[in-house]
């Protein structure tokens, strides 16, 4: 679950970047232009394929490891008393990743979709740009959207100190570091992904 974790924590900054395209604030020309090339060459698209794999792998992960942590102890504890250095979101990591799946699959249907019903199907032309935009300035899936990247914020706080010490990176002079970049990190991704949405919102993006 760690491998397929850092897999993902590389893919997000590759996402986060080409997303970033968007504040060129030209109409979406180059954006477009970049999620054409994105959709599109070959190499890319052969990417794609092992991107979902390892989505479907992490995914399947993360339920074997609820189920085995489920089973290790048939009858439930009367009272939970958690070290204080625990944090809350490393105790709902199986919500954080519920509440995960389903923003991905809300986020595939209306954006990725689209573009594979052009590609594949004799589609209508994917405006990916206007669809943001009709998205993101409607207020329930802003909403919804701001949950997602709050879940995955957390998720990414607990993940991605938990993927090194899984590897066996657990020391009193480099934990600390990794947990500071692990925080740094976290939130400048979610933030890149959460200022996409807020400029639709607020008309900063036209």
């Amino acid at each position: 679950m760690a491998a397929t974790g850092f897999f993902l924590i590389i893919y997000l900054i590759v996402h986060a970047s080409i997303n970033a395209i968007i504040f060129y604030d030209d109409g979406g020309v180059r954006f477009n232009k970049a999620a054409y090339f994105m959709s599109r060459n070959f190499f890319m698209r052969f990417l794609e394929v092992g991107l979902f794999v390892v989505f479907i792998l992490h995914i399947i992960q993360g339920l074997l490891l609820w189920k085995q942590n489920r089973a290790a102890r048939k009858i439930n504890y009367q009272r939970y008393n958690y070290p204080g250095n625990i944090k809350w979101y490393s105790r709902y990591m199986g919500w954080l990743g519920t509440f995960l799946l389903l923003f991905l699959i809300m986020h595939l249907s209306q954006f990725w979709a689209g573009t594979k019903n052009e590609m594949y199907f004799h589609g209508p032309k994917w405006d990916l740009y206007a669809r943001m935009k009709i998205i993101f300035t409607n207020p329930v899936w802003f909403i919804l959207y701001m949950i997602g990247l709050v879940s995955l914020l957390f998720h990414l706080l607990q993940g991605f100190q938990s993927a090194f010490q899984t590897f066996g990176i657990n020391h009193r002079r480099w934990t600390p570091i990794i947990k500071g970049i692990g925080i740094f990190y976290s939130v400048v991704i979610c933030i890149l992904f959460a200022m996409m949405p807020i400029s639709f919102m607020t008309g900063w993006l036209q």
